[in-house]
């Protein structure tokens, strides 16, 4: 072998070598992270004529879910007790507009894994975030920035956006 084609020969195998540690590149799609057991989100809810602001606690190991929910220049305060059995109270405290109600669902509280399965659509760029975004059961959509996984927003039936969490 000449002298010219070693450098060559050793070069090809450096690189064949290098290529055979280098993590593989993956083609899967991103899945959403999950929730951590414990938070407390500021949302932010636009649905059509009325806009407002909740405040979301979320409690997986306690089995509960509390909102405290203020429409735009209202001063009635709606809170939302849910718990994982299915039971929600749904109650105000404001002097003219007392009431509580007991409401029963089948479902309880999101699971942390909530978005498991869901249908990976690609990035979007949501509120100067980038991010990654699902569909799931046809009428929930999830946005979580690609750096962080953390939630930006998502849409049910309503939208909400997620100030802080």
């Amino acid at each position: 072998m000449s002298t010219t084609q070693k450098p060559l020969s050793l070069l090809i195998n450096i690189i064949f070598f290098l290529l055979l540690l280098s993590p593989s590149i993956s083609t899967n799609d991103p899945t959403p992270a999950n929730w951590p057991h414990q938070f407390h989100a500021l949302l932010f809810m636009n649905r059509t004529n009325t806009l407002q602001n909740l405040h979301l606690w979320y409690d997986w190991p306690n089995g509960r879910n509390f909102n405290i929910i203020q429409d735009q220049l209202n001063a009635v305060v709606k809170y939302d007790l849910e718990w994982n059995n299915g039971t929600s109270f749904v109650y105000t405290l404001h002097p003219s507009n007392q009431h509580c109600e007991v409401l029963h669902v089948d479902v309880g509280i999101l699971r942390p894994n909530w978005m498991e399965g869901a249908n990976y659509l690609g990035q979007e760029r949501v509120d100067n975030f980038l991010c990654n975004v699902w569909e799931k059961v046809d009428f929930i959509w999830y946005y979580e920035d690609v750096i962080t996984k953390t939630p930006v927003k998502w849409i049910f039936y309503t939208g909400i956006e997620l100030l802080t969490f």
